[in-house]
């Protein structure tokens, strides 16, 4: 009786873990995205120059390969052993990239997170929260009106565990590569953003449902360019 009850003990943390790891893995609302691009239209050297900070935006929604080329950009990986197209100290990447998306073809509004490993988005949230980002961001309106907001939050831990206080500093130079990447990108596809660095870190972590362990750096909100009259 006894060796029944111990295969049954057994056989029940078995299935227990089964269904853990169902819940966990694929319970989740995975979005795959189109495979990036390798070869633009324009020289860096014409990326470089034409980048500008844009605010306004038209109404027209991006694509989804925009989407998937901008995520590329800032956080792709770009070798068998996990580089990524931005460099980072002791290849260690604690950035974690999610989108606020209002206007996006084939992808309904929510908030999402970005897997590089995998090259999809896991959804985090239903429903359009440009407007409440917007007032986290001191109402600053071209958050409002951007097809997209990505935020950039880090997770420090991962950095100082090895550099110590000095990890907080490659932290932030970090996600200026990052954004950096982002806005040549943008503007390699025609497409405009602006940086916002002034909110409400506590507001911003709720309306995006960061982690506790993942502070929010910076927000880049963008769309297609509002034609000038």
């Amino acid at each position: 009786m006894c060796y029944f009850l111990k295969i049954g003990k057994i056989l029940f943390k078995i299935i227990f873990l089964l269904i853990f790891i169902c819940i966990n893995l694929y319970g989740k609302d995975f979005i795959e995205l189109p495979s990036p691009r390798y070869k633009g239209t324009i020289t860096l050297e014409e990326t470089l120059k034409e980048r500008r900070s844009v605010r306004e935006f038209s109404s027209h929604s991006l694509s989804l390969e925009e989407i998937s080329q901008l995520l590329w950009a800032m956080q792709g990986i770009t070798e068998p052993s996990g580089g990524r197209t931005a460099p980072s100290a002791g290849a260690l990447y604690p950035l974690e990239i999610y989108l606020v998306v209002g206007n996006v073809k084939n992808l309904p509004a929510g908030v999402y997170k970005y897997e590089p490993f995998k090259h999809r988005l896991i959804k985090i949230k239903d429903g359009d929260k440009r407007e409440k980002l917007s007032y986290a961001a001191l109402g600053q309106p071209w958050v409002k009106t951007a097809a997209v907001d990505f935020v950039i939050a880090a997770v420090y831990e991962r950095t100082t565990r090895k550099y110590g206080k000095r990890g907080i500093r490659y932290v932030h130079i970090e996600v200026g590569h990052v954004a950096q990447n982002l806005l040549l990108q943008a503007t390699a596809l025609g497409i405009g953003a602006v940086t916002v660095g002034a909110f409400y870190d506590s507001e911003v972590k709720k309306v995006v449902g960061l982690k506790n362990e993942e502070q929010p750096i910076y927000i880049i909100p963008v769309g297609k360019k509002k034609k000038s009259k």
